[in-house]
């Protein structure tokens, strides 16, 4: 079994569309406060997303896997509809004040940018890895919430689903991107021990940091 063929596992494994709160939105289950409450703490990652790439691509020597890097950057970044913007358009799709997305994150939500920044700075291939792990979840993940909020959330507008749309497809790339660039780096089994270490150790994290937008929601949004 290849590296790849070993992080695929565990991310099945270990799928965040498997975790109760998703369920919930699946099945229609979660009240309008507690998606906002989502809206609100999942904003904390989006906006440091572009800072985990950042990380990762300073380290690289390589022009044409630090082009690949910056493609990903500047998708997140790049105009009026960079990616933290389309969240925040969400956001106010769910009923969130713009103004007011400044909740305290979670320590979970915290832990869970920590966790992903160590990686992305510890080395070129940990970074990696930790993005593989989140964004090859992530058009699945998209294509579920947007069937969720369409059918049970009165989410309809396109600027309220645009965030989804534009990950269903964008994060198909990335990824694939990145499972090149794990295999290039990834020589010896130190390194493989290593990549796999990052991989369960953002899953877990990201599974974490829903239990606390889920904890949180049921002390104060129910």
């Amino acid at each position: 079994m290849d590296v790849i063929e070993e992080i695929d596992k565990r991310i099945q494994e270990r799928s965040i569309l498997k975790h109760p709160f998703y369920q919930s939105w699946k099945m229609g289950k979660l009240t309008r406060e507690m998606l906002q409450e989502y809206a609100r703490q999942y904003y904390k990652h989006v906006a440091a997303f572009p800072q985990y790439l950042s990380a990762v691509h300073t380290q690289m020597d390589n022009a044409t896997d630090r082009r690949l890097v910056l493609q990903n950057l500047m998708d997140e970044e790049n105009g009026e509809n960079n990616h933290p913007e389309l969240w925040l358009r969400f956001a106010e799709a769910t009923g969130v004040i713009r103004n007011d997305i400044g909740t305290v994150p979670t320590a979970e939500t915290e832990d869970f940018i920590k966790n992903f920044m160590k990686h992305c700075k510890n080395s070129i291939v940990e970074g990696i890895a930790a993005l593989y792990a989140y964004e090859s979840q992530i058009p699945k993940v998209s294509e579920e919430k947007i069937n969720g909020l369409v059918a049970h959330y009165g989410v309809t507008s396109d600027s309220g689903l645009e965030y989804f749309k534009v990950h269903m497809t964008a994060d198909v790339e990335h990824s694939a991107a990145e499972r090149e660039l794990i295999r290039k780096y990834v020589t010896d089994e130190e390194t493989k021990k290593k990549v796999l270490e990052a991989v369960s150790n953002t899953l877990d994290a990201y599974w974490n940091m829903l239990s606390g937008i889920e904890k949180i929601c049921k002390m104060e949004c129910s």
